[in-house]
Parts: structure tokens; sequence; C-alpha cells
């Protein structure tokens, strides 16, 4: 057990990523943020002159980085209390037009990526006093959305892996819960696509990094202690719409 709470943070390195690193780091934990763009994480961090925030370079989709990172993160920080699996990539496509490639990457990167995080962190979790498990999924995972078949299918796999865990990690007393964002402005949208998704939304604007930060700050938290399996949508009412 260590004298302070450690958080893992995949795909940190992007607006919402960086977010989550910051909140959690203004809530007192020491945070090991993590992305393949680890020149953008380095950038950060040093701008930020924070040493209880510590840059990793890691592929969601390697077994072997995952292994090789959760170690150093222990080795830095002394031990591991959260992991928010927040790694993910959109993608728009027809059904009758989407590759095999292309489906399968978005399912290793938005599913098996959160799938090895939590099996490669679970003896550290087990050893912590509140272990937490946040898994971010979106509301394409609640909903149908055209052309996001291979996005689609990968967040309600990972919907579905995040209740799975959730009742097997139960007995180990370590929540597993998952946030649910709609549309977050971010550069993972394009200025025109967020102008049209602001424009159809019931509040005329989308999420700020921010807002989904703040759900995985409660998620975390002890204000959560009896919640697992649980599922926060953020999406300003885009699930409550039809067609």
């Amino acid at each position: 057990m260590t004298a302070r709470r450690v958080a893992l943070v995949s795909g940190a390195a992007g607006g919402q990523g960086w977010a989550i690193v910051e909140r959690l780091r203004a809530d007192g934990f020491a945070v090991a943020a993590c992305d393949l763009r680890v020149d953008v994480l380095e950038a950060a961090v040093a701008e930020s002159g924070d040493a209880d925030i510590a840059p990793f370079s890691l592929d969601v989709t390697s077994e072997s980085q995952w292994a090789e990172t959760v170690a150093a993160v222990v080795d830095r920080f002394g031990g591991l209390d959260v992991l928010v699996n927040n790694a993910g990539v959109l993608h728009r496509c027809p059904l009758g037009t989407e590759t095999t490639e292309d489906f399968e990457r978005l399912w290793r990167i938005n599913c098996l990526g959160a799938f090895q995080g939590m099996r490669t962190a679970l003896p550290h979790l087990r050893a912590a006093s509140d272990p937490v498990i946040v898994n971010t999924c979106s509301t394409g995972a609640l909903r149908p959305f055209p052309n996001h078949a291979a996005y689609g299918a990968s967040k309600w796999a990972l919907r579905g892996l995040t209740q799975v865990a959730a009742a097997e990690l139960a007995p180990d007393r370590i929540r597993v819960n998952a946030i649910f964002p709609g549309p977050v402005a971010t550069p993972m949208l394009t200025e025109q696509v967020q102008q049209r998704l602001a424009a159809s939304s019931p509040w005329q604007r989308l999420a700020q990094p921010s807002e989904i930060a703040d759900a995985v700050a409660f998620l975390v938290s002890a204000q959560a202690s009896f919640m697992t399996g649980a599922e926060i949508t953020v999406d300003g009412g885009q699930a409550l719409q039809i067609g």
C-alpha cells in the first residue's frame, strides 16, 4: 500500500486524456501519463514542472509494453491504485466498404488494449487499499450510429468487458466502472464536425475535456465507494435523441 494513490492513464496525450491527468493530479494522485505520443507527453510534463506526473510510452495493443510500463510505474511511484483505460480511436466508414483491417484495428485499440491493461495491472490493484478501474466507453456503446460499425462494435465490446470485470473482481473489492462521453471538443473531431454536432446537440455545444475528467475523478473517489459496474453518461443528452 502506498502513502498516496497512484493512477495510470492511457491515451493521456490527447485533450481528454491530459484533462484526466491534470484533474487526478489536482486531487492528489501521482499520475503515470501513457501514450504512443510520448514526445507530446514529455513536453506537457516539462511545461508543468510537476515531478508527480511521469510520461511513459505505451502502445496499448502490445502485451509486452503493458508489462514493461506497469512495472516501470510501480518502480517509479511504489504501487498502482487506479487504472484509467482512456486510449481510443474514432473511425467512420459505411458497413459495405469497411475493411477487416480497420475493424480489427479499432477492436485492438478500443477493447483489447483495456483488457491487457486490466490483466497486467490486476496483481497491483489487488494489493491496493482502494483499487479502481475506469474504462472510457462512448455513447456509441449506448445507441447505433450509422457508419460506425468498427467503432461502435469495439465500444460495445468494451462495455461488456467492463461489466464482466466488475462482476468478477467484486470479491477483490476492485471497483470497475465506465464513462460514456458524447462528442468532446478535442482535435479528434475536426472543426467542421464539432460545429455540426454542436448544432444538433440538445445543449447546442460539445463537452469540454474537463467535464469528462470530472466524471472520472468522481468514479475513483471515496464518494463512489459503493459503485461498481456503473455507467455514467456525459453527453449533454445526445443518447436521448431519436434519429
